[in-house]
């Protein structure tokens, strides 16, 4: 099998694909590329997939799903294997919750943990999701973990074994291991950042109170490590993943380490010094990132090395690649074709996702959606903004209790509930799940005062001086780093908010000037604007407020003088209802948990917006 050598020049090869493994899939679009950048010791790394497994069924620059992948990471070991270089995969968590491969099984992953579990995985750490309830805790524990072989790393998370009751590892804190080719000695590890919303079957000790701890201070003085390797679903610039650099550091100052991260939904790449990096890799299976090493010591076995050698592992030299996930990108990275591209492997496990996909129905069209949209490509408040679409259509034709329908409601939602575009065509099942996952019923405080309840808004988006302490991820995240972001600004503020052109990342190649781009990724990160391997159009993406409100039953929506009511039923999800009590305490309103009640039999958004668009945008398409 022939391939190409690294280079970060463009290609600019056009070659013949098939369609994506999902039958209903785009083809993908043909696209200028960059080169992998291989090296001593390569990785592949997957994050916050959240059961997108079948690939992007409507976007062409996503559609690879997890049977490519294995393919591709066959075809790329064996790469390895003729060149005595290493491959190896690394998964930072976030595999559930967010499309309906996951959500609309019962019990919910009942088909995604047999699909994830085909891809041999080198690495795997938990992410926040697999811990919000019991039931996907238990799973990682009784499933992933043991299928994973070894792999699943677990070092600063504890549960409650669900046989015993006893309090163990969720899986082993470390593993130390050699490569099989270059005979590189590497300490893993599996972190998650320090998270207070898990189930209470679970532990999730401080991320600084671990390095403290006698086993970790054990393990990083082992000497006889060539690299040290760090997966976590953690931001890659966060107090957690510095702790643990400067405990590495103190003990072992020269020992390479990468670190990779999640969490975030973003592509971005850090430097902490010289010899250790971080990479993160995306989301929602857009992306497959690949990282390489070169100048690493080969401590674990006699390696032949080519002259200059030795200043390389006294200077180690790392790259990344940012590979969009589709077929295109996969037959050239491999020079392969529609033909010799799939393995059988692959083929196997992208007919387990497709029965998986027709026994879950999840092309069962509820109407048709007439236009596109957006979480984050389009500005708030905009008529192609979903939170518009939600906060003046949805909510207030949906939101009702039967025994308080004629009383004023005030009705809040956090745009970070809401997880993904609608696109102009079918709405599915599967599109449902895609934009909201979550069980999350609603509640409500009753005949509260409006005067302070419609101040509640501007304090959960952060809008006046306050106390309260409201997290960034209430809202909905923007797929970009905040280095991207800060690259891309220029010009005043605009009244809606801040809004981000990507034309200044835009990287020079004059080879591709006179070729179309697709709009897709441009990334910006520590290392320049040459990350992604596909070269695109700049898309904007625009800030969004933590939370939306519609305001249901008044007066004025009745006929009547718009008068303001004097009480009103504040009305949330019951995700946010810790920072609802905040906030209320601030206004000086002393409401307690107890105070609370289910609203509209605990149904719902998930199932609200499934049944608005069956009766408003009736049709096949």
């Amino acid at each position: 099998m022939i391939f190409r050598s690294s280079s970060w020049l463009l290609s600019l090869i056009y070659v013949a694909f098939s369609r994506s493994a999902q039958p209903s899939a785009p083809q993908p679009v043909s696209a200028p590329l960059r080169e992998l950048p291989w090296g001593q010791l390569n990785f592949l790394h997957t994050t916050d997939t959240h059961g997108w497994h079948a690939g992007h069924l409507q976007e062409p620059s996503f559609t690879g799903d997890w049977g490519d992948y294995i393919s591709f990471a066959e075809h790329l070991h064996e790469k390895a294997d003729s060149e005595g270089k290493d491959l190896l995969l690394i998964d930072t968590g976030d595999r559930i919750e967010g499309n309906g491969l996951y959500d609309a099984s019962d019990p919910k992953g009942k088909y995604t943990r047999e699909i994830f579990k085909e891809q041999k995985i080198d690495v795997i750490c938990t992410g926040n999701h697999e811990l919000y309830h019991k039931a996907s805790s238990d799973n990682e524990y009784l499933s992933t973990v043991p299928n994973s072989h070894g792999s699943y790393l677990a070092s600063n998370l504890d549960i409650l074994d669900p046989k015993s009751g006893e309090r163990v590892p969720l899986a082993p804190r470390f593993k130390k291991f050699t490569t099989k080719n270059q005979g590189i000695r590497v300490l893993a590890f599996g972190f998650l950042f320090d998270f207070t919303g898990n189930a209470n079957n679970t532990i999730v000790e401080a991320v600084e109170k671990t390095v403290q701890k006698r086993w970790f201070l054990e393990a990083i003085h082992d000497r006889e490590v060539d690299l040290f390797l760090v997966a976590g679903h953690v931001l890659l610039d966060s107090p957690e993943y510095q702790a643990i650099f400067k405990a590495i550091r103190e003990v072992q100052w020269d020992t390479p380490i990468q670190f990779f991260g999640g969490h975030t939904h973003i592509r971005d790449y850090f430097k902490y010094d010289s010899k250790s990096y971080g990479l993160e890799s995306g989301r929602y299976m857009e992306t497959i990132g690949f990282m390489s090493i070169t100048g690493l010591s080969t401590g674990g076995q006699s390696v032949a090395r080519s002259p200059g050698a030795e200043a390389s592992i006294a200077s180690p030299k790392f790259a990344r690649r940012y590979i969009d996930n589709n077929l295109y990108s996969f037959h050239h990275h491999t020079s392969l074709n529609c033909t010799t591209f799939p393995t059988a492997h692959g083929r196997n496990v992208s007919a387990m996702i497709a029965s998986a996909r027709k026994d879950l129905k999840l092309d069962h069209q509820f109407g048709c959606a007439p236009q596109n949209l957006w979480t984050n490509r389009a500005p708030f408040p905009h008529d192609q903004s979903i939170f518009c679409w939600l906060q003046d259509q949805v909510l207030p034709a949906m939101i009702s209790d039967p025994a308080r329908k004629d009383i004023p409601r005030l009705v809040i939602l956090n745009t970070g509930g809401i997880r993904f575009d609608i696109f102009r065509g079918p709405f599915t099942i599967d599109t449902t799940y895609t934009v909201s996952p979550f069980t999350s019923g609603f509640r409500y405080f009753k005949d509260v005062p409006f005067e302070r309840a419609k101040r509640l808004k501007r304090i959960l988006n952060q809008e006046v001086p306050q106390i309260v302490d409201i997290p960034q991820e209430l809202a909905a995240h923007l797929p970009v780093s905040t280095r991207t972001q800060a690259a891309a600004f220029e010009g005043p503020e605009e009244s809606y908010d801040h809004h981000y052109d990507f034309a200044n990342q835009m990287p020079l190649a004059s080879a591709a000037d006179d070729i179309p781009l697709t709009p897709g990724y441009t990334t910006h990160d520590a290392a320049g604007d040459d990350g992604d391997d596909t070269l695109h159009s700049p898309i904007k993406f625009y800030r969004v407020p933590n939370v939306i409100e519609s305001r249901i039953s008044f007066p004025a929506s009745k006929g009547r003088n718009a008068e303001d009511p004097e009480k009103v039923d504040v009305v949330y999800v019951d995700f946010i209802e810790q920072y609802v009590l905040l906030a209320l305490k601030f206004l000086g309103m002393e409401y307690e948990i107890g105070d609370t009640e289910a609203y509209m039999e605990g149904k719902g958004l998930t199932g609200l917006i499934s049944q608005w668009v069956e009766e408003n945008w009736k049709g096949d398409c």
